[in-house]
């Protein structure tokens, strides 16, 4: 079988004692087996390899074949937001606390990555969410998100007001502290802690989670991947600032009155895991659901 990577991109966890060793391991096995390998710049100051090429996330994206990100979720979920827009194919050495997303164990990474390099692995696609906020029908701010958009109050524990619209259709009004619109990547992270429930990755299907709704009939509901998700908030809420959130890290402002649009983005990330991974062992490792009883 033909060599599918040639040039590999390293990114890392800044400032991760752990996360820098197994960078630099990586660094030196890759060299050592052939490849051209850019060290993501941020990190690549604290490795002191020298003989390393050092490059923004941007141009990682637009010359490698294959970028292995060494951290938790978190910083897969960052990689990816950048790294979609270029098909590069992506996978973690998990460096984190859960890992959903970071297969390769950091201490034994070696095998299970050499097979992947020669091509024996399993890929998948995971589409993102693209959140734009708009103000009088011009758009004011927009970004990507792998996991959620969520709409949320600028204060902590302060109840808002908004309707949410399925395709142009009103769906409902809702007074809740916020609202979870989740990708089935997300469906295991903040969806699943409000009390979503789990998509499988393989799903076509947006899950809308209401956060802490002021109704008793308030209950998550699952929309097809292709709808556009719209939330406005009420224009009663006068100057109450209000955010919206990508991932938990990028936040764009709106304001009362607002329309958040959400909706599948033009483009996906490639994720990619040793053969024979599945989903469902991810979840009895990571949530600790019973083993097989016989």
């Amino acid at each position: 079988m033909t060599n599918p990577f040639h040039t590999i991109g390293l990114i890392g966890k800044p400032d991760h004692d752990g996360a820098n060793q197994t960078l630099t391991r990586l660094f030196y096995w890759l060299r050592k087996q052939g490849y051209e390998v850019l060290l993501e710049k941020r990190v690549a100051k604290q490795l002191g390899c020298d003989k390393a090429e050092r490059v923004d996330l941007i141009e990682l994206g637009q010359r490698c074949d294959l970028a292995i990100v060494v951290g938790g979720d978190g910083n897969m979920l960052g990689a990816a937001r950048v790294l979609s827009r270029f098909d590069v194919a992506v996978i973690g050495v998990n460096r984190g606390n859960l890992g959903f997303l970071t297969d390769l164990d950091p201490e034994h990474f070696e095998g299970p990555l050499e097979r992947v390099l020669a091509g024996e692995f399993d890929a998948e696609r995971r589409f993102l969410l693209q959140a734009e906020v708009y103000r009088h029908g011009e758009l004011k701010a927009s970004n990507t998100a792998v996991n959620e958009a969520v709409l949320h109050p600028g204060k902590v524990a302060h109840m808002i007001e908004f309707e949410v619209y399925i395709d142009g259709h009103f769906m409902y009004s809702q007074r809740a502290d916020g609202m979870i619109v989740s990708s089935p990547t997300g469906s295991t992270a903040y969806s699943l802690s409000a009390g979503g429930a789990i998509l499988t990755p393989n799903l076509n299907a947006v899950i809308l989670v209401p956060m802490f709704p002021h109704t008793l009939s308030g209950r998550p509901i699952v929309v097809d991947g292709d709808s556009e998700v719209k939330l406005i908030a009420s224009p009663d809420m006068k100057d109450r600032p209000l955010e919206v959130s990508c991932d938990g890290h990028i936040t764009l402002s709106a304001l009362p009155g607002d329309e958040i649009v959400i909706r599948k983005a033009d483009h996906a990330l490639r994720l990619i895991h040793p053969k024979g991974h599945s989903y469902f062992q991810v979840l009895r490792s990571k949530l600790g659901w019973g083993s097989k009883l016989f």
